[in-house]
């Protein structure tokens, strides 16, 4: 896709149609776990560590997780259900879903799906998580209210994301780093519209308070969060009431 006039205008919003957004992954599936490990230096590997802690399941469970990309997180959560559970990664991008599958191959059932329109029963998994991904729904309410609806009471539903720091110096770092090196990179990659996509997307997805809110609006209570890396991440974690 070309930089000229006919670029659609949802990358420099961070914005895109949901053909547009797969069509994207399934281009840059090839190397993103390499561009993601240069970004964050290999921390996301511990952040998502930290949001199947979160999940609070253990061995036997049935888990989902959602919009699951290359599959790392939905790996973690295997690790905690054992061989007795089962965990579900689902993902819109057949291109992801191919390299989810070469690195874990079998123990996870790694199925297409649309996060806005979740193919599973109501109230049929412990929990379901989503590390990454919830900024690129193109309804973020009707996720939430999805991910919730196949959570059994009493389950949680975890939300790992980028957020926006306020405060300097880390809000000026985080600024000349995704409006500056992340361009860059995409440059290198070969694919720099989907790599402007990113952190526009980033910039337009709701800070941690409201984010909050929006999973209590969806039917989880309470609703907590934590931010780490010097509140660059978010780690949201609901419960549906029993």
């Amino acid at each position: 896709m070309s930089t000229t006039a006919n670029q659609p205008t949802g990358y420099k919003a961070g914005r895109l149609e949901e053909t547009q957004v797969r069509a994207m992954f399934d281009r840059v599936a090839r190397y993103y776990d390499l561009l993601n490990s240069v970004m964050t230096a290999g921390l996301h590997h511990k952040w998502r560590t930290r949001a199947a802690d979160l999940a609070a399941v253990g061995p036997g469970d049935r888990v989902l997780d959602v919009a699951t990309g290359t599959g790392d997180l939905a790996i973690e959560l295997a690790g905690r259900v054992g061989p007795q559970g089962a965990v579900v990664g689902s993902d819109f991008s057949p291109g992801m879903l191919d390299l989810a599958r070469r690195k874990r191959p079998q123990g996870i059932a790694w199925e297409l799906g649309n996060a806005l329109e979740l193919p599973y029963e109501s109230d049929s998994f412990a929990a379901a998580t989503v590390g990454f991904g919830a900024r690129n729904f193109s309804d973020l309410d009707q996720g939430l209210r999805e991910m919730t609806r196949v959570v059994k009471p009493g389950g949680r539903v975890v939300v790992l994301e980028m957020t926006n720091p306020t405060k300097p110096p880390l809000s000026t770092f985080f600024s000349l780093w995704f409006d500056r090196a992340v361009p860059v990179l995409g440059k290198i990659s070969g694919d720099p519209e989907a790599y402007e996509y990113l952190p526009n997307s980033v910039k337009r997805f709701p800070d941690a308070h409201t984010l909050a809110g929006k999973l209590h609006a969806a039917g989880l209570d309470p609703v907590k969060y934590v931010l780490t890396a010097g509140g660059i991440i978010a780690i949201h974690v609901g419960q549906k009431p029993a």
